[in-house]
């Protein structure tokens, strides 16, 4: 017998989402086919991404995220602001909450509109190696901020190949057996960069991705690039500020410390659905 389950739609800066609130455990164990067949644009809901709020015996909650290709991921930084959102307006936790990821505790506050969320500090950075993909040779740099992220700066950010040398990039033996996600990035001032994201598990350009402008921030501010505060502009067309603190010159082991993501989270609309 089917039975029905609730949910939200939210929408994180053109990245959207669809949340359960799981305590009562109402999902089914696969979640990975369940992730597939709702986020199907086509045939179902449609969404980048599946994320369920559960029980945690630490924090507010627990925030289980699955990609639209089923895929797990630790963490997503639009997802966590989503479902921070989610918490609040539930009730489960207040204007602000920490939260457990795969990836680690996060912290969140409401803020008007916007919802701001404090990521836990990247890792594994390198800058400015070489990438070589169907005979071309690229500069990239990459860092994880929760999942790992590659970023290849562009002259003109209309131009790039995202679904192309993204995926390639993607799929690069550099990074295997986990693969990338891939940024493309051109500078706009001194504070403003333009971001556009190939995104893993999406296996496409999503409109924005928050790990990913992050990464993109961070990677042009030890480039010295850019300072931050950073205002990054997505394809969606919404604005997510990005702020850290750039510790010792030259350290990539603890390149930043105090990073936070801030942008748009917006329930989109409530629906049921059945399994």
């Amino acid at each position: 017998m089917k039975k029905t389950i609730k949910f939200a739609k939210i929408s994180a800066a053109g990245n959207d989402f669809i949340l359960v609130d799981n305590r009562k455990k109402v999902v089914p164990r696969d979640v990975s086919s369940l992730a597939r067949k709702w986020c199907h644009r086509k045939f179902s809901i449609g969404a980048d991404g599946l994320m369920l709020l559960e029980e945690s015996p630490k924090v507010d909650f627990r925030m289980r995220f699955y990609n639209s290709d089923g895929s797990v991921a630790a963490m997503c930084g639009n997802g966590g602001r989503s479902i921070a959102r989610f918490a609040h307006i539930l009730g489960v936790a207040g204007k602000h909450m920490v939260f457990e990821s795969d990836a680690g505790l996060i912290s969140a506050s409401m803020v008007g509109k916007n919802v701001r969320l404090r990521l836990s500090e990247p890792k594994d950075a390198r800058l400015d190696f070489t990438l070589k993909v169907e005979k071309k040779e690229f500069a990239a740099s990459f860092i994880n901020t929760g999942v790992p992220h590659t970023v290849i700066f562009v002259n003109d950010i209309e131009k790039a190949d995202v679904d192309t040398l993204g995926r390639m990039v993607r799929y690069h033996r550099e990074f295997a057996p986990q693969g990338t996600n891939v940024n493309f990035v051109e500078k706009k001032d001194a504070h403003s960069i333009y971001v556009r994201t190939y995104e893993r598990g999406v296996e496409g350009e999503t409109l924005a991705c928050g790990t990913g402008v992050t990464a993109s921030a961070i990677i042009s501010a030890l480039r010295g690039i850019i300072k931050p505060p950073v205002n990054c502009l997505t394809r969606g067309g919404d604005v997510l500020k990005v702020s850290f603190t750039l510790n010792h010159e030259g350290d990539l082991l603890s390149p930043v410390s105090s990073v936070y993501l801030e942008g748009p989270a917006e329930v989109s609309f409530w629906g049921e659905a059945q399994v």
